[in-house]
């Protein structure tokens, strides 16, 4: 037996080619440039056109001062109705390579409308222009304001959360990891989405291959764009690739979601069994029959619609 597209997934699928046409060839390994003319075009219709940006939902933007004198965007998502004193610092997806606060206004603005919890958007720097540890730093200095900064923005710093999808779930896994290191800020839970987590996811899965949103060669671009020469077999540090992580103890709950169809899935369910045993709570969702970044394709899919409705849960829960 061979795997199959979720039916909803599938039907979406056929009437996005069905209206656009066939796909592009896909641009050779290493072409970073073509990747974000295409990926961030279709990340912003699926995040912002296909599903509109709350309304509800107020944001303001804030430049935040970097270690080496830059200033980065963080934008604050907050429901002027709620009074929800937890906080989460969303860290956007997009290979390491590409993606945007603004492309990410849609699902962050959703969540925020539908939890009441407010969230901390930050424009970390991309690689390969900025390779590893820029794009975690950056990461990073946002958490470290949102704490220092709790009191002001009416949230509790014992419930603030670090959440990201793709890349950006990978990058909330190595913020856990920072903090947890550097014993400070406290994290209340991590919600990692798909999480882009180990260098060395290179080899296909034939069962995969068909289905792949996120390719193989998409990803090996990715973690060369960050690392260079030491992706790999050489030795990466965790808060670099979060699969690398040998002990856990002391990280906060976790909740993990990816699809069967992903090529991510064998590190997230590996890295769900890393947490479990150094014991650190984890809630983890393997939804069969869809692929990368299923949710933004088919939000109407069940399958979907299941997820967002436990994302929703976890993040009232902080």
């Amino acid at each position: 037996m061979s795997f199959e597209l979720d039916p909803e997934v599938a039907a979406t699928l056929e009437t996005i080619a069905e209206q656009n046409g066939p796909l592009p060839p896909p641009p050779p390994v290493g072409d970073v440039e073509s990747r974000r003319s295409a990926l961030n075009a279709m990340l912003a219709w699926a995040n912002n056109t296909a599903q509109p940006v709350s309304d509800e939902v107020e944001t303001t933007d804030h430049q935040l001062a970097v270690a080496d004198g830059t200033t980065i965007l963080a934008r604050w998502y907050r429901l002027p109705s709620s009074n929800n004193r937890a906080a989460v610092l969303y860290i956007h997806g997009g290979g390491m390579i590409l993606g945007s606060v603004p492309i990410f206004d849609g699902p962050v603005s959703r969540y925020v409308a539908h939890t009441g919890v407010p969230m901390l958007s930050v424009e970390y720097r991309l690689a390969p222009e900025h390779p590893y540890p820029t794009p975690l730093e950056d990461a990073y200095t946002g958490l470290v304001w949102l704490a220092a900064h709790a009191a002001e923005l009416g949230v509790d710093p014992d419930r603030i959360a670090v959440m990201g999808d793709s890349a950006g779930g990978g990058l909330a896994a190595a913020v856990a990891i920072l903090s947890r290191d550097r014993g400070d800020p406290a994290l209340a839970h991590q919600i990692l989405l798909y999480p882009m987590l180990d260098d060395r996811t290179t080899t296909p899965d034939p069962q995969i291959v068909p289905f792949a949103g996120w390719t193989y060669d998409d990803n090996i671009t990715g973690w060369n764009a960050l690392l260079g020469e030491r992706v790999g077999d050489t030795p990466v540090d965790p808060t670099a690739a979060p699969s690398r992580l040998i002990d856990a103890t002391g990280l906060p709950p976790a909740y993990i979601e990816v699809g069967q169809l992903d090529i991510f899935r064998d590190e997230d369910i590996t890295y769900a069994l890393t947490l479990s045993h150094a014991g650190v709570p984890v809630e983890l969702h393997l939804h069969p029959g869809v692929p990368h970044e299923y949710d933004a394709i088919a939000f109407d899919a069940d399958v979907s619609r299941r997820a967002l409705a436990d994302r929703h849960r976890v993040l009232k829960s902080i």
